[in-house]
Protein backbone atom coordinates (compact mmCIF):
# COMPACT_ATOMS: atom_id res chain seq x y z
CA UNK A 1 0.00 0.00 0.00
CA UNK A 2 2.86 2.36 0.87
CA UNK A 3 4.57 1.55 -2.42
CA UNK A 4 1.43 2.42 -4.40
CA UNK A 5 1.19 5.86 -2.67
CA UNK A 6 4.83 6.63 -3.45
CA UNK A 7 4.36 5.71 -7.07
CA UNK A 8 1.41 8.07 -7.26
CA UNK A 9 3.41 10.99 -5.92
CA UNK A 10 6.16 10.37 -8.44
CA UNK A 11 3.63 10.36 -11.25
CA UNK A 12 2.13 13.65 -10.12
CA UNK A 13 5.61 15.23 -9.81
CA UNK A 14 6.52 14.14 -13.32
CA UNK A 15 3.33 15.60 -14.69
CA UNK A 16 4.03 18.89 -12.92
CA UNK A 17 7.61 19.08 -14.27
CA UNK A 18 6.34 18.37 -17.75
CA UNK A 19 3.96 21.33 -17.46
CA UNK A 20 6.76 23.68 -16.29
CA UNK A 21 8.99 22.83 -19.26
CA UNK A 22 6.43 23.67 -21.91
CA UNK A 23 7.79 24.59 -25.34
CA UNK A 24 5.68 27.86 -25.44
CA UNK A 25 8.06 30.95 -25.21
CA UNK A 26 7.60 33.57 -22.44
CA UNK A 27 6.30 36.99 -23.63
CA UNK A 28 9.13 39.58 -24.29
CA UNK A 29 9.29 42.88 -22.27
CA UNK A 30 7.83 45.82 -24.22
CA UNK A 31 10.22 48.77 -24.91
CA UNK A 32 8.55 52.16 -25.26
CA UNK A 33 9.27 54.02 -28.49
CA UNK A 34 9.64 57.82 -28.50
CA UNK A 35 10.09 60.09 -31.47
CA UNK A 36 12.92 62.64 -31.27
CA UNK A 37 15.50 64.38 -33.38
CA UNK A 38 19.01 62.97 -33.27
CA UNK A 39 22.36 64.74 -33.64
CA UNK A 40 25.95 63.49 -33.60
CA UNK A 41 29.07 64.35 -31.67
CA UNK A 42 32.05 65.20 -33.84
CA UNK A 43 35.76 65.71 -33.70
CA UNK A 44 37.00 69.10 -34.86
CA UNK A 45 39.94 71.43 -34.63
CA UNK A 46 39.29 74.19 -32.09
CA UNK A 47 41.40 77.20 -31.14
CA UNK A 48 43.88 76.68 -28.35
CA UNK A 49 42.80 79.62 -26.21
CA UNK A 50 44.79 81.41 -23.55
CA UNK A 51 42.69 83.42 -21.13
CA UNK A 52 43.00 85.48 -17.97
CA UNK A 53 40.67 87.47 -15.76
CA UNK A 54 41.06 91.09 -14.76
CA UNK A 55 39.40 94.38 -13.83
CA UNK A 56 38.39 97.34 -15.97
CA UNK A 57 40.24 100.50 -14.97
CA UNK A 58 40.79 104.00 -16.31
CA UNK A 59 43.94 104.49 -18.36
CA UNK A 60 45.03 107.10 -15.82
CA UNK A 61 43.98 107.28 -12.19
CA UNK A 62 45.02 109.68 -9.41
CA UNK A 63 44.70 109.68 -5.65
CA UNK A 64 44.32 113.22 -4.32
CA UNK A 65 46.05 113.77 -0.98
CA UNK A 66 47.34 116.75 0.98
CA UNK A 67 50.98 117.83 0.97
CA UNK A 68 50.69 119.84 4.19
CA UNK A 69 48.95 119.27 7.51
CA UNK A 70 45.73 121.22 7.75
CA UNK A 71 42.08 120.95 8.68
CA UNK A 72 39.74 120.50 5.72
CA UNK A 73 37.47 123.50 5.21
CA UNK A 74 35.66 122.40 2.05
CA UNK A 75 35.28 119.31 -0.13
CA UNK A 76 33.74 120.68 -3.32
CA UNK A 77 32.93 117.40 -5.12
CA UNK A 78 31.22 114.08 -4.50
CA UNK A 79 31.65 110.59 -5.95
CA UNK A 80 30.37 110.50 -9.51
CA UNK A 81 31.01 114.18 -10.23
CA UNK A 82 32.81 115.08 -13.46
CA UNK A 83 35.73 117.48 -13.01
CA UNK A 84 37.92 119.48 -15.36
CA UNK A 85 41.69 119.80 -15.24
CA UNK A 86 42.77 122.37 -12.65
CA UNK A 87 39.40 122.51 -10.89
CA UNK A 88 39.62 123.09 -7.12
CA UNK A 89 38.47 120.00 -5.27
CA UNK A 90 39.46 120.47 -1.61
CA UNK A 91 40.28 123.59 0.43
CA UNK A 92 42.35 123.38 3.64
CA UNK A 93 42.56 125.93 6.46
CA UNK A 94 45.40 128.29 5.44
CA UNK A 95 45.52 130.67 8.45
CA UNK A 96 48.89 129.44 9.77
CA UNK A 97 50.51 129.34 6.34
CA UNK A 98 49.15 132.78 5.46
CA UNK A 99 50.70 134.14 8.66
CA UNK A 100 54.04 132.62 7.63
CA UNK A 101 53.74 134.27 4.22
CA UNK A 102 53.08 137.64 5.88
CA UNK A 103 56.09 137.17 8.16
CA UNK A 104 58.23 136.40 5.14
CA UNK A 105 57.02 139.58 3.43
CA UNK A 106 57.92 141.62 6.50
CA UNK A 107 61.35 139.99 6.62
CA UNK A 108 61.92 141.00 2.99
CA UNK A 109 61.14 144.63 3.76
CA UNK A 110 63.50 144.65 6.74
CA UNK A 111 66.26 143.02 4.74
CA UNK A 112 65.79 145.48 1.88
CA UNK A 113 66.12 148.39 4.34
CA UNK A 114 69.37 147.00 5.73
CA UNK A 115 70.62 146.39 2.21
CA UNK A 116 69.90 149.99 1.21
CA UNK A 117 71.80 151.32 4.24
CA UNK A 118 74.71 148.98 3.62
CA UNK A 119 74.79 150.00 -0.03
CA UNK A 120 75.02 153.71 0.98
CA UNK A 121 77.83 152.96 3.43
CA UNK A 122 79.68 150.87 0.85
CA UNK A 123 79.35 153.60 -1.79
CA UNK A 124 80.65 156.24 0.61
CA UNK A 125 83.55 154.02 1.68
CA UNK A 126 84.47 153.32 -1.95
CA UNK A 127 84.47 157.01 -2.91
CA UNK A 128 86.57 157.82 0.19
CA UNK A 129 89.04 155.12 -0.80
CA UNK A 130 89.29 156.61 -4.30
CA UNK A 131 90.13 160.09 -2.86
CA UNK A 132 92.76 158.64 -0.53
CA UNK A 133 94.35 156.83 -3.44
CA UNK A 134 94.71 160.15 -5.23
CA UNK A 135 96.18 161.70 -2.10
CA UNK A 136 98.51 158.75 -1.74
CA UNK A 137 99.74 159.35 -5.28
CA UNK A 138 100.48 162.94 -4.22
CA UNK A 139 102.10 161.59 -1.04
CA UNK A 140 99.70 163.58 1.11
CA UNK A 141 98.57 160.68 3.39
CA UNK A 142 100.46 158.27 5.52
CA UNK A 143 100.43 154.53 4.78
CA UNK A 144 98.60 153.90 8.08
CA UNK A 145 95.76 156.26 7.11
CA UNK A 146 95.51 154.57 3.71
CA UNK A 147 95.26 151.12 5.32
CA UNK A 148 92.46 152.25 7.65
CA UNK A 149 90.40 153.72 4.78
CA UNK A 150 90.91 150.55 2.69
CA UNK A 151 89.78 148.33 5.63
CA UNK A 152 86.66 150.47 6.10
CA UNK A 153 85.85 150.14 2.39
CA UNK A 154 86.28 146.33 2.55
CA UNK A 155 84.09 146.10 5.65
CA UNK A 156 81.38 148.19 4.00
CA UNK A 157 81.48 145.99 0.90
CA UNK A 158 81.24 142.82 3.04
CA UNK A 159 78.32 144.27 4.97
CA UNK A 160 76.55 145.00 1.68
CA UNK A 161 77.01 141.42 0.49
CA UNK A 162 75.63 140.14 3.80
CA UNK A 163 72.62 142.41 3.45
CA UNK A 164 72.01 141.17 -0.09
CA UNK A 165 72.23 137.54 1.08
CA UNK A 166 69.76 138.30 3.86
CA UNK A 167 67.36 139.81 1.33
CA UNK A 168 67.69 136.75 -0.92
CA UNK A 169 67.00 134.46 2.04
CA UNK A 170 63.90 136.46 2.94
CA UNK A 171 62.65 136.23 -0.65
CA UNK A 172 63.24 132.46 -0.66
CA UNK A 173 61.32 132.17 2.60
CA UNK A 174 58.46 134.13 1.08
CA UNK A 175 58.47 131.91 -2.01
CA UNK A 176 58.36 128.80 0.16
CA UNK A 177 55.52 130.24 2.21
CA UNK A 178 53.50 131.00 -0.93
CA UNK A 179 54.21 127.49 -2.26
CA UNK A 180 52.97 125.92 0.98
CA UNK A 181 49.98 128.24 0.85
CA UNK A 182 49.20 126.90 -2.63
CA UNK A 183 49.09 123.36 -1.20
CA UNK A 184 45.97 124.31 0.76
CA UNK A 185 43.93 124.22 -2.48
CA UNK A 186 43.91 120.76 -4.04
CA UNK A 187 43.08 120.67 -7.75
CA UNK A 188 42.27 118.01 -10.36
CA UNK A 189 45.35 116.88 -12.33
CA UNK A 190 43.22 116.02 -15.38
CA UNK A 191 39.63 115.91 -16.57
CA UNK A 192 37.81 112.89 -15.22
CA UNK A 193 35.30 111.48 -12.78
CA UNK A 194 35.50 111.35 -8.98
CA UNK A 195 35.24 107.67 -8.08
CA UNK A 196 35.71 107.94 -4.32
CA UNK A 197 35.38 110.66 -1.66
CA UNK A 198 37.36 109.65 1.40
CA UNK A 199 37.21 112.74 3.65
CA UNK A 200 34.75 115.40 4.79
CA UNK A 201 35.07 118.98 6.10
CA UNK A 202 36.52 119.12 9.59
CA UNK A 203 38.87 116.20 9.05
CA UNK A 204 42.56 116.84 9.70
CA UNK A 205 44.41 116.17 6.47
CA UNK A 206 47.97 114.91 6.63
CA UNK A 207 50.52 114.36 3.85
CA UNK A 208 49.90 111.13 1.92
CA UNK A 209 46.45 110.42 3.39
CA UNK A 210 44.02 109.92 0.44
CA UNK A 211 41.13 112.36 0.20
CA UNK A 212 39.71 111.70 -3.29
CA UNK A 213 40.13 109.19 -6.11
CA UNK A 214 39.81 110.40 -9.72
CA UNK A 215 39.74 108.38 -12.94
CA UNK A 216 40.67 110.07 -16.18
CA UNK A 217 37.83 110.64 -18.62
CA UNK A 218 37.88 108.67 -21.85
CA UNK A 219 38.36 105.07 -22.90
CA UNK A 220 38.98 102.34 -20.36
CA UNK A 221 41.29 99.34 -20.28
CA UNK A 222 41.25 95.82 -18.86
CA UNK A 223 44.17 94.93 -16.60
CA UNK A 224 44.57 91.15 -16.55
CA UNK A 225 47.28 88.89 -15.14
CA UNK A 226 48.56 86.20 -17.52
CA UNK A 227 50.63 83.23 -16.40
CA UNK A 228 54.31 83.35 -17.28
CA UNK A 229 53.88 80.30 -19.56
CA UNK A 230 51.61 82.35 -21.87
CA UNK A 231 53.42 85.67 -21.88
CA UNK A 232 55.69 84.72 -24.80
CA UNK A 233 52.62 84.54 -27.07
CA UNK A 234 51.45 88.07 -26.15
CA UNK A 235 52.83 91.16 -27.83
CA UNK A 236 51.97 94.82 -27.91
CA UNK A 237 49.32 95.71 -30.49
CA UNK A 238 47.77 92.24 -30.77
CA UNK A 239 43.97 91.89 -30.80
CA UNK A 240 42.31 90.19 -27.83
CA UNK A 241 38.68 89.15 -27.32
CA UNK A 242 37.31 90.47 -24.02
CA UNK A 243 34.10 89.34 -22.30
CA UNK A 244 32.83 91.71 -19.63
CA UNK A 245 30.27 91.02 -16.92
CA UNK A 246 27.40 93.45 -17.14
CA UNK A 247 28.13 94.69 -20.66
CA UNK A 248 25.49 94.11 -23.31
CA UNK A 249 28.13 93.01 -25.83
CA UNK A 250 29.28 89.52 -24.99
CA UNK A 251 32.58 90.06 -26.82
CA UNK A 252 34.65 93.22 -27.24
CA UNK A 253 37.75 93.58 -29.36
CA UNK A 254 40.61 94.91 -27.25
CA UNK A 255 44.21 95.79 -28.09
CA UNK A 256 47.25 95.01 -25.95
CA UNK A 257 48.67 98.39 -24.93
CA UNK A 258 51.24 97.53 -22.24
CA UNK A 259 52.94 94.46 -20.81
CA UNK A 260 54.70 94.79 -17.47
CA UNK A 261 58.37 93.89 -17.99
CA UNK A 262 58.65 92.01 -14.68
CA UNK A 263 56.51 89.21 -13.27
CA UNK A 264 54.84 89.31 -9.88
CA UNK A 265 57.18 87.28 -7.63
CA UNK A 266 54.30 85.73 -5.71
CA UNK A 267 52.01 84.59 -8.53
CA UNK A 268 54.60 84.39 -11.36
CA UNK A 269 52.20 86.28 -13.60
CA UNK A 270 52.53 89.33 -15.82
CA UNK A 271 50.12 92.27 -15.80
CA UNK A 272 48.82 93.00 -19.30
CA UNK A 273 46.88 96.21 -20.02
CA UNK A 274 44.33 95.90 -22.82
CA UNK A 275 42.74 99.02 -24.32
CA UNK A 276 38.98 98.71 -24.80
CA UNK A 277 36.78 100.52 -27.32
CA UNK A 278 34.73 103.44 -26.02
CA UNK A 279 31.28 102.43 -24.77
CA UNK A 280 28.74 104.16 -22.55
CA UNK A 281 28.00 100.82 -20.86
CA UNK A 282 31.53 100.22 -19.62
CA UNK A 283 32.39 101.22 -16.05
CA UNK A 284 35.61 101.14 -14.10
CA UNK A 285 35.63 98.23 -11.67
CA UNK A 286 33.86 95.75 -13.97
CA UNK A 287 35.16 92.18 -14.03
CA UNK A 288 36.24 90.74 -17.37
CA UNK A 289 37.97 87.86 -19.12
CA UNK A 290 40.48 88.28 -21.94
CA UNK A 291 41.31 85.44 -24.30
CA UNK A 292 43.15 84.89 -27.56
CA UNK A 293 43.90 81.91 -29.79
CA UNK A 294 47.37 80.39 -29.70
CA UNK A 295 47.19 77.54 -32.24
CA UNK A 296 44.63 74.74 -32.65
CA UNK A 297 43.92 71.31 -31.11
CA UNK A 298 41.59 68.35 -31.66
CA UNK A 299 38.43 68.23 -29.55
CA UNK A 300 35.15 66.30 -29.26
CA UNK A 301 32.19 68.64 -29.73
CA UNK A 302 28.52 68.07 -29.03
CA UNK A 303 25.61 70.33 -29.95
CA UNK A 304 24.69 72.42 -26.94
CA UNK A 305 21.02 71.58 -27.53
CA UNK A 306 21.73 67.89 -26.75
CA UNK A 307 23.20 68.62 -23.31
CA UNK A 308 20.84 68.61 -20.32
CA UNK A 309 21.32 69.23 -16.63
CA UNK A 310 20.36 66.49 -14.23
CA UNK A 311 20.96 67.89 -10.79
CA UNK A 312 24.52 69.22 -10.79
CA UNK A 313 25.61 66.98 -13.68
CA UNK A 314 25.78 67.73 -17.39
CA UNK A 315 24.33 64.77 -19.28
CA UNK A 316 23.24 63.60 -22.72
CA UNK A 317 21.01 60.77 -23.98
CA UNK A 318 23.30 58.57 -26.11
CA UNK A 319 21.81 55.95 -28.48
CA UNK A 320 23.26 52.45 -28.60
CA UNK A 321 23.35 50.20 -31.69
CA UNK A 322 19.67 49.25 -31.20
CA UNK A 323 18.59 52.89 -30.88
CA UNK A 324 18.01 52.65 -27.11
CA UNK A 325 18.73 55.90 -25.23
CA UNK A 326 21.07 55.77 -22.25
CA UNK A 327 21.67 58.76 -19.97
CA UNK A 328 25.39 59.45 -19.78
CA UNK A 329 27.17 62.08 -17.64
CA UNK A 330 29.64 64.38 -19.38
CA UNK A 331 32.55 66.58 -18.45
CA UNK A 332 32.29 69.77 -20.46
CA UNK A 333 34.82 72.34 -21.57
CA UNK A 334 34.39 75.71 -23.22
CA UNK A 335 31.53 76.57 -25.54
CA UNK A 336 32.37 76.80 -29.24
CA UNK A 337 29.46 78.65 -30.84
CA UNK A 338 26.46 76.28 -30.96
CA UNK A 339 28.66 73.42 -29.76
CA UNK A 340 30.33 72.65 -26.47
CA UNK A 341 33.57 70.77 -25.95
CA UNK A 342 33.20 67.39 -24.22
CA UNK A 343 36.29 66.52 -22.20
CA UNK A 344 35.04 63.06 -21.21
CA UNK A 345 31.93 60.92 -21.67
CA UNK A 346 31.62 60.93 -25.47
CA UNK A 347 33.44 59.74 -28.56
CA UNK A 348 33.25 61.24 -32.02
CA UNK A 349 30.30 60.05 -34.13
CA UNK A 350 27.99 59.00 -31.30
CA UNK A 351 24.28 59.74 -31.75
CA UNK A 352 22.56 61.99 -29.21
CA UNK A 353 18.94 62.93 -28.60
CA UNK A 354 18.50 66.57 -29.57
CA UNK A 355 16.60 68.91 -27.20
CA UNK A 356 15.34 66.21 -24.79
CA UNK A 357 14.21 68.92 -22.30
CA UNK A 358 12.88 67.35 -19.10
CA UNK A 359 11.76 64.03 -20.62
CA UNK A 360 13.09 60.82 -19.10
CA UNK A 361 14.25 58.89 -22.18
CA UNK A 362 16.58 56.38 -20.51
CA UNK A 363 15.88 52.83 -21.74
CA UNK A 364 13.47 53.98 -24.44
CA UNK A 365 13.79 53.30 -28.16
CA UNK A 366 14.23 56.50 -30.15
CA UNK A 367 12.47 56.77 -33.47
CA UNK A 368 14.39 59.39 -35.43
CA UNK A 369 12.40 62.32 -36.72
CA UNK A 370 13.41 63.50 -40.16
Amino acid sequence: MKMIFTMGLLAMSAATMAGCHSDKPAPAATIETVQARVVESQQQQVPLNIQATGTVRARESATISAQVVGRIQQVLVRAGDSVRAGQTLVVLDDAALRASANQAQAAIKAAQGEQAAAQTDAKLAASTLDRYRQLQAEKSVSPQEMDEVARRADAAAAKLEAARAQTDAARAQQSGAHTMLGYTRLTAPFAGVVTARLADPGTLASPGAPLLQIDQAGALRLEASFDESAIAAIHKGMRVQVALDGASSTQLAGTVAEIDPAADPGSHSFLVKIDLPSSSQLRAGMYGTAQFANGVRQAILAPRSAVVQRGSLACAYVLDAQGIAQLRSLTLGAAQGNFVEVLSGLSAGERLVDAPSDRDLAGKRIEVLR
